[in-house]
């Protein structure tokens, strides 16, 4: 027994107890959601069944706070993204310590617990929309989360388009003024055709982070309920079948999502390198 053979069962042990740990809740969940008993469980498997998946879609409070996860989800999305990419555009015009005093107050959000900023925010719009006689209007739990939610998901998404953004060439910019184009087009038809691939990613991660977020909205949904506080309501009761049919929902949607955001990138990367190899054989001919 050498010690190549010692490291490499080792290093097989280690990835099966990592994927153990990773999968088996997953699993889990899985097999509760088909298995008859009213309590989830794994084994003895009783039967198969799929009543869990129609009690599920027959429950109106948790289809409830479904619609209302996903309205929020899909507005911090559009939220996140428009401040990421004006914050983001806003640190490449800064420079020197002005730069990082910007970088510490745009990613601060995300160091601050989430209670603290769901309560905040409860507060603050709360005396802000009685000044401008909105209350009515502006203070609701829907607004109230999408707007907790945003203030540090934005961070995030800033993050991730500023990577882009670091590799982009200003020469393009350049070019395209020189030609005639005004600073709009050069965003729209230069910069963000760039960006596209980061503002997709900073997105989806927004709307997956708002989706499952517990700490702020839990103070900032106020009397409206979303999917994670009808789960957490019914958790403290007793779990049921219900809820593991609702987690393999969740797990399949989740899975397509990803296998079809992969399919548009690379379709993506090919036609890009397509339309490269197009261009670089324009150029040749035009030397010929």
């Amino acid at each position: 027994m050498n010690a190549r053979f010692v490291t490499s069962r080792v290093v097989i042990f280690y990835l099966v107890l990592f994927f153990i740990f990773l999968l088996g809740p997953l699993a889990v969940m899985g097999v509760t959601a088909f298995n008859t008993p009213s309590y989830p469980q794994v084994w003895p498997i009783e039967g198969l069944t799929l009543n869990w998946f129609t009690e599920l879609f027959q429950d109106q409070e948790m289809l409830e706070g479904l619609r209302t996860s996903v309205i929020i989800g899909l507005s911090v999305a559009v939220l996140s993204v428009a401040m990421g990419l004006a914050g983001a555009l806003v640190m490449t015009q800064l420079f020197g310590t002005s730069r990082s005093y910007y970088y510490f107050l745009v990613v601060a959000p995300v160091l601050i617990p989430g209670i603290v900023l769901g309560i905040s925010t409860v507060v603050f719009w709360r005396d802000f929309t009685g000044i401008l006689g909105m209350r009515s209007t502006l203070y609701n739990g829907t607004v109230l989360t999408i707007l907790a939610q945003s203030s540090f998901v934005s961070s995030y998404c800033m993050l991730i388009i500023l990577a882009r953004l670091q590799r982009f060439d200003v020469s393009q910019e350049e070019a395209a003024l020189d030609l005639g184009a005004t600073y709009p087009q050069v965003f729209r038809d230069v910069l963000l055709p760039f960006l596209r691939p980061a503002l997709l990613s900073s997105g989806m991660l927004a709307f997956l982070t708002s989706f499952e977020n517990y700490n702020a909205t839990t103070f900032a949904i106020l009397a409206d309920k979303t999917l994670t506080t009808v789960l957490a309501s019914r958790v403290r009761m007793g779990s049921d079948p219900t809820i593991s049919a609702l987690a393999t929902v969740i797990i399949v949607l989740t899975i397509v999502a990803a296998l079809v955001f992969e399919w548009l990138k690379r379709r993506e990367q090919k036609r890009a390198q397509l339309l490269q190899r197009e261009r670089r054989r324009l150029e040749a001919a035009e030397l010929l």
